[in-house]
């Protein structure tokens, strides 16, 4: 990619873009030590990534890794398997990925990522994903995949659209996916992203797996939510979180009820969490972190920037949207301080997590 001035690697010379024999061989040898050198990062990095994860399980941590469900068409995936993905005969995505308009925006998320050809991917019993699953489960102890309904069906856009809002979905092999990399790898340590648009044929395809789904603090609070019962009342078999990379902070949201005089969700939160005006943001924070703690979910994740109580400065993403502050955010050694730890202590025991 760097010999080609990082272009993409379909406007490469043709024939190492498409993987001839002897363009193969002939790069391997003119770029010898250019490859030598990228092996060479790639064994530091698995290295130090081991002895990371290592010493974390040795410490009673688990750590939970992402599993975006497309890949990047300027990708070694894509370049050496094109045919597993939905190009032209340049190498261009015919169709796209993305979702339609939502919550998180009003025309919809166009990702760009190629869509797959299933049915090809189904001749070999999807041995890609199952190399996926492999790979990834040896780096990390659990797996969240992003994006979860896109495969029981997926949103597919034409490749020239400017915006999401035009496109259709198209039904994906779920079932047969997890029945493939199951029968591989066994039981799968996996939490599924099904925020958004959630049928339930998607819930059906989480249920049959056994996947726990996930759960928002901030979203339970909706129009359908009243003052008689609690809107933390969550499901056993889920991860509830305060919120994602792609909402508000705590802080943030409870600013915003405020400025926004949202006197349904105030009285909610003062009748069930004893928040009113005269309490700090510190208190507001901490006292809606063991809201949380407190529920039946059978997992609870805090982002950092709950526990560190601070406002959107801090938030991580805004969906649908390139640049800004978007994930920028970093935790600096130092941050958690001892008073810190010792009330996630105390949260942990009190509420048996």
């Amino acid at each position: 990619k760097e010999h080609f001035d990082n272009r993409v690697w379909n406007q490469w010379d043709t024939d190492i873009a498409f993987r001839e024999k002897q363009a193969i061989e002939k790069y391997q040898n003119k770029l010898a030590e250019e490859i030598r050198y990228q092996e060479f990062l790639q064994y530091i990095f698995s290295k130090q990534w081991s002895e990371l994860k290592n010493y974390a399980n040795h410490n009673g941590i688990k750590i939970i890794g992402d599993l975006p469900i497309f890949v990047a068409h300027d990708s070694s995936d894509v370049w050496i398997h094109p045919e597993l993905f939905d190009l032209d005969d340049k190498g261009n995505p015919r169709k796209v990925a993305g979702v339609p308009p939502d919550y998180f925006s009003k025309t919809g998320q166009l990702w760009g990522n190629p869509h797959y050809i299933w049915k090809r991917m189904q001749e070999d019993n999807f041995l890609w994903w199952r190399k996926r699953f492999e790979k990834l489960l040896e780096q990390v102890d659990i797996t969240r995949i992003d994006h979860f309904r896109g495969l029981e069906a997926y949103w597919e856009v034409d490749a020239s659209e400017k915006t999401a809002e035009r496109g259709k979905w198209v039904k994906a092999p779920g079932y047969e996916l997890f029945s493939a990399v199951k029968q591989y790898l066994g039981e799968l340590p996996i939490i599924v992203e099904d925020l958004g648009f959630i049928t339930p044929e998607v819930n059906k395809l989480k249920e049959n797996f056994g996947f726990p789904g996930m759960k928002i603090f901030q979203f339970s609070f909706g129009e359908n939510t009243s003052l008689k019962s609690r809107p933390d009342d969550s499901e056993k078999h889920c991860v509830l979180y305060t919120g994602t990379h792609d909402n508000d902070t705590l802080l943030a949201w409870y600013k915003g009820l405020r400025k926004s005089k949202n006197m349904r969700v105030l009285k909610i939160l003062e009748k069930y969490y004893g928040i009113n005006n005269s309490m700090s943001e510190e208190k507001v924070c901490w006292t809606l972190i063991e809201a949380v703690y407190k529920t039946k979910a059978n997992f609870v994740i805090i982002p950092l920037q709950d526990i560190l109580c601070l406002g959107n400065e801090a938030r991580m993403n805004y969906p649908g949207t390139v640049g800004g502050n978007n994930w920028l955010w970093r935790y600096r050694k130092g941050d958690i301080t001892k008073e810190m730890e010792e009330r996630l202590a105390i949260l942990s025991q009190k509420y048996h997590r």
